[in-house]
């Protein structure tokens, strides 16, 4: 069932105009969302990624991409 669901949201049958980033761009996480599961903290792009809620990511060929929100940092903090 999940790999039905990605092969069909694969890079190049993306129907968007203008079409999704591939999930290899430097952009991909600006692809349109086709599945979102806010209860399981994660969503499908059109271009076949998975993202997380902590920013995470599984791209289509199996490669992890870790969670990388930015730091905070303090003012006048040393």
């Amino acid at each position: 069932m999940y790999s039905s669901t990605i092969s069909s949201t694969m890079p190049g049958t993306c129907q968007h105009v203008p079409a999704c980033p591939s999930a290899n761009a430097a952009d991909h996480d600006a692809a349109r969302v086709v599945s979102r599961h806010p209860e399981q903290g994660w969503s499908l792009l059109c271009n076949g990624v998975v993202v997380f809620e902590d920013t995470g990511e599984i791209l289509p060929d199996g490669r992890t991409i870790a969670p990388h929100r930015p730091s905070c940092r303090l003012a006048g903090a040393a």
